[in-house]
């Protein structure tokens, strides 16, 4: 029997993309996984059909993470199917590039809203549910390192969060809890190809000394590794999941 067999994983913006991969493996890592979304209902649903076809436990549950009362609606409704937390991973958000002088309000709010009040409304919420030796694990980004122009909004979004995940990880002393960030670099997602020509693309791909863009499988690898028992000693930290890029 797997060590995380009955265990329950809730993957925030888990209906594409990064999220599909991060559901798939904490899936055959032997999670209950909750698939959680904003607006692509019927990629998530399908997503959970398709695990629960192959044996799994899982379930599609909408929620605006920038809302308070959605997360703890998504929490209760978690409880209720599988009956506790013990990972929480907060994978969505949202990127505009675009230099400061030429970002509205809107953009601007949206970024903060979902990359940072949404995790913060998890990690909130995650504080009153969460199991003892349970798992946290944020993401950030590479392009924070980078400071490439256009990434300005954005970065202060993660910075947030990696300011937060250290001291969260010390609010949670004396449960067993650990409290890690994954930074991706690039990963070859549609919404990371989307809009780019075949040379932007081979550019970044040929910036990391691996010589290739990251694959949403390479970002669940390290997941599945922090939602683990092997993973007990790292805590409060930000794995850099880029291929050598910075």
């Amino acid at each position: 029997m797997s060590a995380n067999q009955n265990k329950t994983a809730i993957v925030t913006g888990a209906s594409r993309g990064i999220g599909v991969a991060l559901a798939k493996r904490l899936a055959a890592d032997g999670f209950a996984v909750v698939i959680n979304y904003a607006n692509s209902a019927e990629a998530a649903e399908e997503l959970a059909e398709t695990l629960k076809s192959q044996g799994h436990k899982a379930i599609a549950i909408k929620a605006d993470i920038a809302r308070p009362d959605a997360v703890t609606a998504l929490f209760d409704k978690t409880i209720t199917a599988f009956g506790g937390v013990d990972v929480i991973v907060n994978n969505a958000g949202v990127m505009t590039v675009q230099p400061i002088a030429d970002m509205n309000d809107a953009t601007y709010d949206a970024m903060m809203d979902i990359n940072i009040r949404g995790t913060f409304n998890m990690l909130r919420e995650g504080a009153k549910h969460l199991r003892d030796q349970g798992r946290v694990i944020n993401f950030s980004t590479t392009a924070l390192h980078l400071k490439l122009p256009g990434y300005a909004v954005y970065n202060a979004s993660k910075a947030a969060v990696e300011a937060m995940t250290g001291v969260y990880a010390k609010e949670l002393r004396g449960r067993q809890i650990t409290v890690n960030t994954v930074a991706p670099g690039p990963v070859a997602t549609e919404l990371f190809l989307n809009g780019k020509t075949e040379e932007q693309v081979s550019q970044l791909a040929n910036m990391a000394p691996m010589e290739r863009l990251g694959q949403p499988d390479d970002i669940a690898g390290v997941v599945s590794f922090l939602a683990g028992p092997d993973s007990f000693w790292v805590n409060g930290q930000t794995i850099r999941a880029n291929g050598g890029l910075a």
